[in-house]
């Protein structure tokens, strides 16, 4: 039984000096380990080339975001330079990121002192039911979507403070009704789930000096077609100085190719 156990235990450590200690990450450094793609992915930057299932992934954050459609550049200029923007088009095509992007770029730069994040909370055609915790954990669910874009801008130390010093504010729209959002950047995302009463109320909280960006698809509410009052809001106000509507089509999506050729037969 002795020699079994010690040849046991030397093939082990023989094994454990092959691939590597968890710590040692297969004898590399944890500098030096790198994250691989897997085979057969796609991503938007390698619309020209082929990803080799070999070379490393960028890791980095990107510091500059490019338009990748003549529609998402109308879009970013858009958030630039009027107060209220609204962005209506299909899944995948930007309408969140890139209003995430410019929030932060305008708080980082000090135009707002602020981001205002919105969101209505309404599930896909399934009621999950009470959720415990505090309100922010209550909404938790509903605002992953917009904690992952700033997840893409953010670190997570700056991301947990600026939440911590209220830069970064979770708004629930229930608690909207009365608000002056001064000095902010507003972005109220999957408003084709607000009713036209309450797009009013938030396109109304409007203050001095502010941008708010309302992002949604018309043709995937999850409420009943004749309550949803996004596509009449942006209808209206499409003729005012400060405000523009920007249209997103299949041909500005940027997720998996796939997205588009699905959306075009759904």
């Amino acid at each position: 039984m002795g020699k079994r156990a010690a040849a046991k235990r030397q093939k082990a450590r023989t094994d454990m000096g092959a691939v590597g200690l968890p710590g040692e990450m297969g004898g590399k450094s944890r500098q030096e380990a790198r994250l691989y793609a897997i085979n057969g992915g796609w991503h938007p930057d390698d619309a020209d080339k082929v990803r080799n299932p070999n070379t490393p992934r960028d890791q980095r954050y990107q510091k500059t975001v490019k338009p990748r459609s003549e529609n998402q550049a109308r879009l970013m200029k858009a958030l630039e330079t009027k107060s209220l923007v609204c962005a209506l088009g299909p899944a995948g095509t930007g309408k969140t990121y890139l209003a995430i992007c410019k929030a932060v770029e305008a708080l980082q730069s000090g135009k707002v002192a602020r981001i205002i994040l919105s969101r209505p909370a309404v599930e896909a055609g399934e009621q999950i039911g009470f959720l415990p915790g505090a309100m922010e954990d209550k909404l938790a669910p509903y605002l992953r979507p917009l904690y992952d874009a700033l997840a893409d801008r953010l670190s997570p130390q700056q991301l947990k403070h600026m939440m911590g010093e209220g830069l970064i504010e979770i708004a629930p729209i229930g608690f909207m009704r009365g608000r002056t959002l001064n000095n902010s950047f507003v972005v109220i995302d999957e408003a084709q789930n607000c009713t036209y009463t309450q797009l009013k109320m938030l396109l109304t909280r409007l203050g001095w000096h502010s941008t708010m960006a309302v992002t949604g698809d018309p043709n995937q509410s999850d409420l009943l077609p004749s309550l949803s009052g996004l596509a009449q809001a942006a209808e209206k106000l499409a003729g005012l100085s400060d405000a523009e509507i920007i249209y997103l089509e299949g041909q500005d999506i940027v997720r998996h190719p796939l997205v588009a050729e699905m959306l075009g037969v759904l």
